[in-house]
């Protein structure tokens, strides 16, 4: 019993305690507040105590206005392109197949090489058109003789006009069968028909081949040509001998020229539109048959205000600039719609919206809105852009 009102009297004493010693901080806490906050003395609005902001500092009222870059719209030279697409070839392609079924005996070329016309790629085993290439020459030999022999004797009166002339017949056929003789062993050896490169090839010695089977195909690559289709409403703006370029997504940049060499005689009925058929001088070998070839036809030169592609964004199907505007000692900036055109070397065509001489904002769109200020620093022709097409807008197609 005693010891449990012991241990209620000392929680009675630690209470008190805690009370006690709660109300002495509060009443030094309000002392602090009035005497201004301790040593340092009371803190000004203002200062930059702990938690406070100093004036003109970042989003404040004297807060750095966005650095940009500038560009002037300038008039610039834009070409009327008609752009269709084809497909390259060589300007003689052939696969070289065998006349008749017999085994490879002889390959005379490797995968890639250059070859002259008339060169001999693939000789087949030719051992029974030899023979009988021999046996049609004896026979040839033997029917000359006997002609010859009874031609002498008709002249002497010894002999028929009709045995003459049976004879005669006989030699004629004898000179047929040495003629097919030479072309069956011909059939045995294959020949480039013209100067070409020869492709890849799995014809070895010993294979087998068979008629119509391909053994290696030959492009003549010095020229190469493209087939594409024009429509007909353009008909009048393209001609033999017209320049034009070529543009192949395997070399970005390149432009290659070359010109139409011939259109066709017809307009498709169905797509009402006609072939035309392009050259293109390949001295490097860039192209190669069944490349896709974007075609690019000039139809005219014309000049037009144009701003570079960073400068133009687009929100929905709406276009727009940023156009700098002087407001006292600051400069500002506008959002303006514009119309384009087309676009070309990295610059869009505007057709209205702007004037030539107005300075737009070339880079930095990202990080800017209409009607707030900017600072410049760089600024050029729009023949001239400046910067990266900015990270929040999409440039002009």
């Amino acid at each position: 019993m005693f010891r449990r009102h012991f241990f209620l009297t000392a929680a009675l004493v630690v209470l008190l305690v805690m009370v006690v010693a709660g109300g002495l901080k509060l009443a030094g806490g309000h002392k602090d507040q009035a005497g201004g906050g301790g040593p340092g003395g009371p803190v000004q609005a203002g200062q930059g105590g702990p938690g406070g902001r100093r004036a003109g500092g970042p989003g404040g009222p004297g807060g750095g206005a966005p650095q940009v870059a500038a560009a002037t719209i300038q008039a610039r030279t834009f070409s009327d392109d008609l752009e269709v697409l084809g497909v390259a070839k060589g300007r003689q392609s052939v696969t070289l197949t065998a006349a008749t079924t017999q085994l490879v005996q002889k390959v005379h070329f490797t995968d890639g090489q250059s070859v002259k016309r008339g060169a001999v790629l693939v000789e087949l085993q030719d051992s029974e058109q030899d023979a009988g290439l021999a046996q049609a020459q004896a026979a040839l030999v033997q029917a000359e003789r006997t002609y010859q022999r009874y031609q002498k004797l008709a002249e002497q009166g010894w002999a028929s006009k009709a045995a003459v002339d049976q004879y005669e017949a006989a030699y004629r056929s004898a000179q047929a069968n040495v003629a097919a003789a030479k072309a069956r062993q011909g059939d045995r050896t294959i020949r480039a028909p013209f100067a070409g490169v020869v492709g890849l090839s799995d014809v070895t010695p010993g294979a087998l081949v068979n008629p119509g089977a391909p053994i290696v195909t030959l492009d003549d690559l010095s020229t190469v040509r493209v087939d594409f289709q024009v429509p007909e409403r353009f008909l009048a703006q393209i001609r033999e001998g017209q320049p034009l370029t070529a543009k192949i997504d395997a070399y970005p940049g390149q432009v290659i020229s070359g010109r139409i060499a011939k259109l066709d005689t017809r307009i498709d009925e169905r797509t009402r539109a006609i072939t035309a058929r392009a050259e293109f001088p390949n001295p490097r070998g860039l192209l190669k048959p069944g490349m896709m070839v974007r075609v690019g036809i000039s139809r005219g030169l014309r000049q037009g205000l144009a701003a570079p592609e960073s400068a133009v964004a687009i929100q929905g199907d709406t276009a727009f600039v940023f156009v700098l505007k002087r407001a006292g000692e600051r400069t500002m900036v506008e959002q303006r719609p514009v119309v384009t055109g087309v676009r070309q070397n990295s610059f869009v065509e505007i057709t209205d919206g702007v004037q030539a001489g107005d300075r737009i904002v070339a880079d930095g769109l990202n990080k800017i809105q209409g009607g707030q200020p900017v600072r410049v620093v760089g600024s050029g022709a729009a023949g001239q852009p400046q910067g990266r097409p900015p990270a929040g807008a999409r440039p002009a197609a």
